[in-house]
């Protein structure tokens, strides 16, 4: 709303321009949705509890979960309130790339909604249908992936630094250059990335703080990502793809963190509200999604290692159980085989966000060692 003003009034009132910076808009983007999710998130948990949307523990869990059990749920809905209100009021809504990273967080929101009511309020067990709920997310996933490489993902060949490349080229960290070109099989990566990265993050929320804190750790290094990608000076210096408009994506990252920390504000440890696949959801998808955007698909693996840890934890728990029938963990998601060797619930949560600070690091020094 802001950049239209500026674009309508800002001819005539010249104080106006501050509103066409990227960067003063993304730093109000983050504190609008902190500070809405620190106003109102209160009030939302009162509501939830209110409705029995309340949080079931699993019983093959460790003990110490026990007393989570009746924890409000469905925390998502607060911190998808707040973005969707901070990306209208400050983000460039001519750029439909910004359109099409709200309607995933909101398509993936209610999908995980779905599932928590039929868990919570429904008390069927295991929620929404495995195949019903994969259904969905591909259909999601496929939308949203077409959309962008056929229509706003400017399909036609661009330039980094008369360097030219395809949307659909595969980048790979401390590379110079595209690796290979996908051509239509960059559907079905885009719709990979996204199953994957929503779901891992759905597994890494397990403990008071965790997803939440990794998340933002990962989504703010988008945000820096993403500014310059769209910053055709610092691209071009950088070597890495220069995607007009992408640091307009910035705006919504930014957003996302700010709802993030104030949604941490009550996760923490004891955590008051749980975001449930509510959150989850949604949340994994949009880094999979800002990912594909960024031509950063194979970074998100190093970025969002924490995550695919816990994929592959769960993953290797089954596979080895089925074929041998021992167990690699002492359980699965990782976090909760790291509980059982002692580690106090705060102790993992923090070492895992001093893991996923570092990723982001090395993430980061890929801009310029390459």
């Amino acid at each position: 709303m802001f950049h239209w003003i500026y674009e309508t009034f800002g001819n005539d009132l010249g104080f106006l321009r501050i509103f066409h910076y990227v960067t003063l808009r993304a730093m109000m983007a983050g504190l609008t949705a902190m500070f809405i999710t620190f106003l109102y998130g209160k009030r939302m948990i009162y509501f939830l509890q209110s409705l029995k949307f309340k949080e079931s523990v699993r019983n093959d869990g460790p003990e110490s979960h026990a007393a989570k059990s009746g924890t409000p749920t469905m925390g998502g809905l607060i911190m998808i309130v707040s973005l969707s209100v901070s990306t209208l009021l400050w983000g460039n809504l001519s750029n439909l790339n910004i359109w099409l990273l709200l309607f995933s967080a909101i398509a993936f929101c209610l999908l995980g909604f779905g599932d928590d009511y039929m868990k919570s309020v429904k008390k069927i067990k295991g929620g929404m249908r495995a195949r019903t709920k994969f259904i969905f997310t591909v259909l999601i996933a496929l939308t949203v992936t077409s959309t962008f490489y056929y229509f706003t993902g400017k399909p036609n060949t661009v330039e980094s630094k008369g360097i030219p490349f395809e949307i659909t080229d595969l980048f790979i960290p401390f590379l110079k250059g595209p690796l290979i070109t996908l051509g239509f099989m960059a559907i079905p990566f885009g719709i990979i990335v996204l199953i994957g990265s929503s779901h891992a993050v759905n597994l890494t929320d397990g403990l008071d703080g965790l997803a939440s804190g990794t998340v933002v750790i990962a989504t703010a290094t988008m945000a820096l990502l993403a500014y310059v990608s769209g910053t055709p000076v610092a691209a071009n210096y950088l070597n890495v793809p220069y995607l007009p408009g992408a640091h307009e994506y910035s705006i919504f990252l930014a957003g996302l963190s700010g709802a993030l920390l104030g949604f941490l504000w009550f996760n923490c440890h004891p955590a008051q509200v749980f975001m449930g696949d509510t959150g989850s959801l949604f949340l994994g998808s949009t880094l999979g999604l800002t990912a594909i955007m960024l031509k950063k698909e194979i970074l998100l693996i190093i970025l969002g290692g924490i995550f695919v840890a816990e994929a592959l934890s769960v993953m290797l728990q089954v596979g080895s159980f089925k074929l041998r029938g021992k167990r690699i963990f002492k359980m699965a998601p990782l976090h909760h085989h790291f509980e059982l060797l002692g580690w106090s619930e705060e102790k993992v949560v923090i070492r895992f966000w001093i893991v996923g600070i570092i990723l982001a690091i090395i993430s980061l020094s890929t801009l310029k060692i390459q």
